[in-house]
C-alpha cells in the first residue's frame, strides 16, 4: 500500500504544466541538489521547499518535505542546481537608461557631461507614460536576472516608480517587488545646471524637489508622501544644512518613512548621521570614525559597487569613438575606481557596520539587459575583496533588513514569501554564478526556468 501511495503521489507531483495552467496546484514542491542559507553559509543538500499560497510552508530534506505535500502538488525538479533566496537590489533607477554621448558632446558640456544629457532626455524627451513603460521593461529584465525585490531611489519623474510599483503589485506588468521613493530631494545646482531659464523650473520640477530651508524640507517629504512613496531619498553634497537635513528626517520618520541619503564626502555623511538617517548611499569618503558611529546608531551603509571592478567607464563608452587622450582618461578613472572600491570595502568589513549593496544601475550597457548589467555588481564586489558569503548576505538578509522587509524576503524560511532563484554551480565558490541565474520564482510563480529545457 505504501508503494502504491508513493506512486500516486509521484504522478501528482509530476502533473503536466498544461494541467497546472488550467487548474492551479494547491502547492508547489521545488527540489534541488542544495540550498544555501545566507545567515549561516551552510548548505542543505539535497533540499526541498514546499510552497503554498505564495509563501514558504516548509524547508527540508526532499523525502521529509515530499511526505507533507498535499495531493495535486506540482513538482519543480531543478536537478543539480543551487537554490538561493531571491536577490535584492537595494539601489536601483529603473526609469532611467542613460546612453553616454560621443566624446565631443561630453567635452562640450560644462557639467556632468556623461550623465546630464541622458537625464534631460528622460525628463524632457519622454512623456511620463513612455518613461513608465521603459521602467516596466527594465523591471522585467531585473526580475528575469533574479532580482525579486528592488529599492528604487530616484530619477523616476514625479510618481513614475510609485505607478510602476502599483502596476507590478496589481499583476498588470511583471517585475520585482518595489519600494518607491518618488522625486529625489536635492539642493539647487545638483545634477542639472545652466538650462534655458524659460524652461528650467518646469524641467527640473519633473524630476526633483528642492530644499530652501527646513520648512521646504518638510514640504518636500509631504509632496512625495502624497504619491504614497515607501521611503525618502535625498542627495546631500555639502550643500544641505544640518537644520534642513534634521527637519527632513524628522518629518519622514513622523510619517514612518525611512530616509536614504546620497552622501559621498565626509561632511555630508556626518550631516546625515547627525540627523538620524536610515542609510548612507555610496559613502565614498566615509571615515573610520563615521563607520563606528553608524554601527552604534544602526545606520546602514549601502555600497554601490558599479565602479569597483575597474572596467565601468570603458564598458559604457564601448559604442563611442574615443581619442587616445579620452581613452586614457577613462582607464585612469576605472583604475581609481578599482583602488577606491577595494579600500572602501575593506574598511566597511573591518568596521562591523551593517551593510547592503545596490547596483546604482542607470546606464545603458551595450550587450546586456538591465538585469544583466545590475548583476555585474557581484563581480565588482568580489574584485574589491569582499568574500562571496558577505556579498550574498548584502543582497539578501541584510538588504531585506535595511528595507524593513526582513519578515517577507531575504531568506528561504517558513512564512516568508516564496521568492527563490537557482544557479547551476556554487556561488560561495564562484560568486559570478549570480550573474547567470537560471531559475526565478516570485511569490510562488515561476518567472524563468532554464533547467526545464535540459
Amino acid at each position: 500500500m505504501r508503494t502504491s501511495f508513493m506512486a500516486i503521489l509521484s504522478l501528482a507531483l509530476l502533473a503536466p504544466a498544461a494541467a497546472e495552467a488550467e487548474s492551479p496546484a494547491v502547492a508547489t514542491l521545488v527540489e534541488a541538489a542544495r540550498l544555501i542559507d545566507p545567515r549561516t553559509g551552510h548548505a542543505l543538500a539535497p533540499a526541498a521547499v514546499l510552497i503554498e499560497n505564495g509563501t514558504v510552508k516548509e524547508v527540508g530534506a526532499p523525502a521529509q518535505v515530499r511526505s507533507h505535500a498535499p495531493a495535486g502538488s506540482r513538482l519543480i525538479a531543478l536537478g543539480g542546481a543551487t537554490l538561493l533566496p531571491g536577490l535584492i537590489d537595494a539601489h536601483t533607477h529603473l526609469l532611467l537608461d542613460v546612453i553616454v554621448p560621443q566624446e565631443a558632446q561630453v567635452r562640450r558640456m560644462t557639467f556632468n557631461g556623461e550623465f546630464e544629457p541622458g537625464l534631460l532626455l528622460a525628463i524632457a524627451g519622454m512623456t511620463p507614460s513612455a518613461r513608465v513603460l521603459l521602467g516596466a521593461q527594465l523591471a522585467r529584465e531585473d526580475l528575469e536576472s533574479g532580482f525579486t525585490t528592488v529599492r528604487n531611489v530616484g530619477h523616476s519623474g514625479i510618481d513614475g516608480d510609485a505607478a510602476l510599483r502599483d502596476a507590478i503589485n496589481a499583476g498588470r506588468v511583471p517585475g520585482p517587488r518595489m519600494q518607491a521613493s518618488g522625486r529625489k530631494i536635492i539642493a539647487s545646482g545638483d545634477y542639472i545646471q545652466s538650462l534655458n531659464p524659460a524652461l528650467s523650473a518646469a524641467i527640473a520640477g519633473q524630476e526633483f524637489l528642492f530644499l530652501d530651508g527646513p520648512d521646504s524640507a518638510r514640504r518636500a517629504v509631504r509632496a512625495n508622501a502624497f504619491y504614497n512613496v515607501d521611503l525618502i531619498k535625498i542627495a546631500v553634497d555639502d550643500n544641505i544644512s544640518p537644520a534642513e537635513m534634521s527637519a527632513l528626517v524628522e518629518e519622514a520618520h513622523r510619517q514612518q518613512l525611512k530616509v536614504a541619503v546620497h552622501a559621498s564626502s565626509a561632511r555630508s555623511i556626518q550631516i546625515a548621521i547627525d540627523a538620524g538617517a536610515d542609510s548612507i548611499e555610496h559613502g565614498n569618503e566615509v571615515t573610520d570614525e563615521q563607520l563606528q558611529l553608524m554601527r552604534a546608531k544602526g545606520i546602514y551603509f549601502d555600497l554601490t559597487p558599479a565602479f569597483f571592478d575597474g572596467t565601468f567607464w570603458k564598458t559604457v563608452h564601448a559604442m563611442t569613438v574615443l581619442s587616445p587622450e579620452f581613452d586614457a582618461r577613462l582607464r585612469g578613472r576605472d583604475q581609481r575606481g578599482r583602488e577606491g572600491g577595494a579600500a572602501l570595502v575593506q574598511r566597511v568589513l573591518r568596521s562591523g557596520v551593517k551593510f547592503a549593496a545596490g547596483s546604482d544601475m542607470c546606464w545603458y550597457v551595450p550587450g546586456k539587459t538591465r538585469g544583466e548589467a545590475s548583476a555585474t555588481m557581484f563581480g565588482a564586489l568580489r574584485t574589491a575583496g569582499m568574500p562571496p558569503l558577505d556579498i550574498l548576505r548584502a543582497v539578501t538578509i541584510h538588504a531585506a533588513e535595511m528595507l524593513g522587509w526582513q519578515d517577507r524576503v531575504g531568506a528561504i524560511e517558513t512564512g516568508k514569501l516564496a521568492d527563490l532563484v537557482a544557479v547551476a554551480g556554487d556561488p560561495l565558490a564562484d560568486i559570478s554564478e549570480l550573474e547567470r541565474v537560471r531559475f526565478v520564482m516570485k511569490g510562488g510563480q515561476v518567472v524563468r526556468n532554464d533547467f526545464a529545457a535540459q
